[in-house]
């Protein structure tokens, strides 16, 4: 299944950067060992003219090489969504972003027979987030997928009850957007050694895949000025 475009834009405001939260596991925090998305997401974003930052309490795994610094996010490896659910409405008052970026379905295992709970996660910080800013618009991913068998092997069955929720929640004033992260991404080329965290050309796809729905959700770009 493929992006599922909302069917109206919310209320965005273009006087000032608009507030994107990623929120997630390690594969949104990143590491030194591995690539992460957020970076050549944001290098998209500017170099098309988007007025946009990315909030959230966390500052780790920065990139002093990358002219945008350290870009916050709510990304904690090792943890699952339950984790996430657990901490969302404390991080995300101080941070009411108007754009979620919600990629999380790892940390757990297939004995858990974890479907179930996660997506009852998923749905709790949803509402959290709308219950907080009734403006927000999230960016529900279907997870990468990982050559981590048969801990992962639940990931399947996650990203179709990912897919059903979106048709559940998703409403003209309050978008919930499918973003099929695991449609094209092969753990077998786009992952380091682990078969589960990108590389360098895993995180690019995260990024572009992003990008393509943010195009549809974001006011239009000033207009670049030529150098």
């Amino acid at each position: 299944m493929t992006a599922v475009a909302p069917t109206q834009q919310p209320p965005l405001s273009i006087s000032k950067p608009i507030p994107i939260m990623p929120l997630g596991d390690s594969i949104t925090e990143g590491s030194e060992d591995f690539a992460v998305y957020r970076y050549p997401l944001m290098e998209k974003l500017s170099s098309s003219g988007y007025a946009v930052e990315f909030v959230g309490t966390r500052t780790t795994q920065g990139r002093p090489e990358s002219p945008f610094g350290v870009l916050r996010h709510e990304g904690y490896s090792g943890r699952n969504i339950e984790f996430i659910e657990g901490i969302f409405e404390e991080v995300y008052r101080q941070n009411p972003a108007d754009i979620l970026l919600f990629h999380a379905g790892h940390n757990h295992s297939i004995e858990e027979n974890p479907v179930a709970g996660m997506i009852r996660a998923t749905r709790s910080v949803i509402a959290k987030a709308r219950s907080i800013n009734p403006h927000v618009t999230v960016l529900l991913a279907q997870v990468i997928p990982s050559g981590k068998l048969p801990k992962y092997a639940y990931q399947p069955e996650f990203n179709r009850a990912i897919a059903a929720l979106v048709v559940e929640l998703n409403t003209p004033a309050q978008p919930v957007v499918l973003v099929n992260q695991a449609e094209g991404f092969d753990w077998k080329t786009d992952t380091i050694g682990d078969y589960v965290h990108p590389n360098a050309q895993g995180a690019e796809k995260m990024a572009e895949k992003w990008f393509q729905v943010l195009k549809c959700i974001l006011p239009c770009p000033a207009p670049l000025k030529p150098e």
